[in-house]
């Protein structure tokens, strides 16, 4: 009887412990950050998703600020707010210690229970991005669309109306960064050097040519040639040294290019989270 009533003390004690386990299995499990934009329903058509991921790809590299689109099924069983902050432990948008990273989820097919949108605001923007804005933008701006059919007029202006508000926090600028710069290989010291070697020549002809005038009636003609020659041979060198110098001048003066600690390139390379923290700041809505 003690061992039985033992074993049923310990099976009261997990019980909680499998069942939330149990029911860690069936959540929908947070997809891979593949972009700015990530469809799983398919919305958006190929053009759209493009325009708009562009549209936060540049927003990126402009503020450094991470701004991502996830659209999905359905959250169930979870809540859109839970499964939301899921996502954004994940993904990590936003700069480390600015927190400037927001993700909009629409889960389209939820029922009204769980909610449909919702916006999840990184801690380092809810100065601006306040859980009122965040709602009045899913009611206001993003719902009449939706309920239009019109998903990617509704995403496009979310967006538009999320960036301008995070546009009003003061945060840090985005990284630039310098190309690295191109080291002299030497070529114009040596092309100075032949410049050098054929004025000599050239002043030697040129001296040699008056001793002889004396003595040559045609010496003159000789030197005017010789010396012709050698100007023109002189000349083209020159121009080759400003053209050395030019180029030079070109490939050290490279302007900044943009970037973001989030390492998102518009040239197909990999896009992820800069390492921002969420607290569950935002709002949640339907349409």
């Amino acid at each position: 009887m003690r061992q039985f009533l033992l074993r049923l003390q310990l099976l009261l004690v997990l019980l909680p412990v499998l069942g939330g386990a149990a029911a860690a299995e069936d959540f929908v499990p947070v997809p891979q950050l593949s972009g700015h934009v990530v469809d799983q329903v398919h919305m958006l058509d190929d053009q759209q998703r493009a325009a708009l991921d562009s549209v936060l790809a540049e927003y990126e590299t402009r503020t450094g600020s991470q701004i991502a689109v996830l659209l999905m099924a359905s959250t169930a069983p979870e809540a859109i707010e839970q499964y939301s902050i899921r996502v954004a432990e994940a993904w990590k948008l936003g700069r480390k210690g600015v927190d400037d990273g927001v993700i909009l989820v629409v889960a389209k097919d939820n029922p009204k229970a769980l909610r449909r949108l919702r916006i999840e605001a990184g801690r380092g923007v809810q100065g601006s991005l306040t859980d009122a804005q965040s709602k009045r933008i899913l009611e206001d701006v993003i719902a009449p669309h939706f309920r239009q059919d019109d998903f990617y007029g509704g995403l496009a202006a979310g967006v538009s109306a999320i960036s301008s508000l995070l546009d009003q926090e003061k945060l840090p600028a985005a990284q630039r960064h310098a190309p690295p710069a191109q080291t002299d290989d030497g070529g114009g010291w040596v092309t100075l050097m032949a410049v050098l070697f054929f004025l000599f020549i050239f002043f030697t002809m040129l001296l040699r040519s008056r001793r002889n005038a004396r003595n040559n009636l045609n010496s003159n003609d000789w030197g005017n040639g010789a010396s012709t020659g050698a100007g023109v041979i002189i000349g083209s060198i020159l121009d080759q040294v400003a053209r050395n110098a030019a180029s030079g001048r070109s490939s050290r003066s490279g302007g900044f290019s943009g970037g973001s600690s989030g390492g998102f390139s518009s040239g197909g390379g990999s896009f992820s989270g800069g390492g921002g923290t969420f607290d569950g700041g935002g709002a949640s809505g339907d349409w």
